[in-house]
């Protein structure tokens, strides 16, 4: 149950329309003196509860849907302690979210690039969970797409695993499971946990035995593409398009919805089909992170991925994507 007191910024006292001889105690009743807004949080909301205890708050004056997101539902809770973001899902369990908790967490912890900060993930009493983080006020982009560079690149730097390629937990990329199994090779990692899965995941879902058998093909020859590239393993954002980048209320860039795990650095260029990365973002990264051999031969390899997710998720427009991009590596490596 939750109660809810008037709000102060509804008040019928404002009202231009009113009886010319106004006695005062028909004043007092039609017109009483506002109440200050607040949520009394009982045990069935969660969210509520947390965000009065936890949280620290006294009240919460408004809440507001939040926009961009096409999984999840979105609120801003506005309180005496300052904003709050809470993300909902009625239909999936809290597993999504501690996977995007702890990947906010370990990046938040390089203490390099901006992100929110995460606070609580839980269960909601009828079905579905929730996570509740830091509202970061957006701004414009003052330090632009090199600021962005140099930050990602510390935050790859800073970010490593004595354990391999992987992540403590299965996450996901969009609503797509992703299996982070950890690897000591990244060779077999990428090739079975991100190609191999998105290809048997197109066979199962659509029959696609073509783009399956061709995609296997490509996914146990990989290691020419690395030859002379020494291979750490970086914190990743996971899933870096235009749409979970933006910057702060002083300029500077915040990342958003990772789909984080340990891989190869140049992973996280993937999504660069839809990131508007420029040339200045790339040598302010470089700067930081320097190329290593070959990467303009795998700079597809690692776009493959997020088209076949593209495809698993969104259908048949983004397959003649993929194919071609495996097409030409079988081409290449002479398969």
């Amino acid at each position: 149950m939750v109660v809810i007191a008037p709000p102060t910024s509804l008040s019928l006292s404002s009202c231009k329309c009113r009886p010319s001889f106004n006695p005062p105690t028909l004043s007092k009743l039609l017109f009483p003196k506002p109440k200050p807004f607040t949520i009394v949080a009982m045990s069935d909301d969660p969210v509520l509860e947390w965000i009065l205890t936890e949280g620290k708050a006294k009240q919460i004056s408004k809440s507001s849907p939040v926009g961009g997101g096409c999984i999840n539902l979105a609120t801003r809770y506005d309180t005496d302690v300052g904003p709050f973001f809470v993300k909902t899902n009625r239909s999936i369990g809290q597993s999504m979210f501690e996977g995007e908790a702890l990947g906010l967490r370990l990046m938040f912890e390089t203490n390099t690039i901006r992100v929110p900060k995460p606070y609580k993930v839980g269960s909601l009493p009828r079905g579905g969970s929730y996570i509740i983080m830091e509202f970061v006020e957006f701004g414009a982009a003052r330090s632009g797409q090199p600021a962005l560079g140099k930050k990602l690149a510390e935050m790859h730097k800073a970010g490593k695993s004595d354990r391999g390629f992987g992540f403590e937990v299965d996450n996901t990329i969009g609503s797509t499971p992703q299996i982070n199994t950890w690897t000591s090779d990244w060779i077999e990692f990428y090739g079975k946990h991100r190609l191999g899965y998105q290809l048997k995941l197109a066979r199962d879902q659509f029959g696609d035995s073509s783009i399956y058998e061709k995609g296997q093909k490509l996914a146990k020859n990989l290691a020419p593409l690395f030859e002379n590239v020494v291979i750490e393993p970086c914190l990743l954002h996971g899933d870096l398009w235009s749409g979970n980048v933006t910057y702060d209320k002083n300029g500077e860039p915040v990342i958003l919805d990772p789909a984080c795990y340990y891989g190869h650095n140049e992973a996280e260029f993937g999504m660069s089909w839809c990131a508007g990365f420029g040339s200045s973002f790339y040598n302010a990264y470089f700067e930081v992170m320097p190329q290593q051999p070959g990467f303009e031969k795998r700079r597809d390899l690692y776009m493959l991925y997020h088209y076949l997710n593209h495809y698993n998720l969104f259908g048949s427009s983004y397959r003649s994507s993929a194919v071609s991009i495996i097409e030409d590596y079988l081409q290449m490596l002479k398969i």
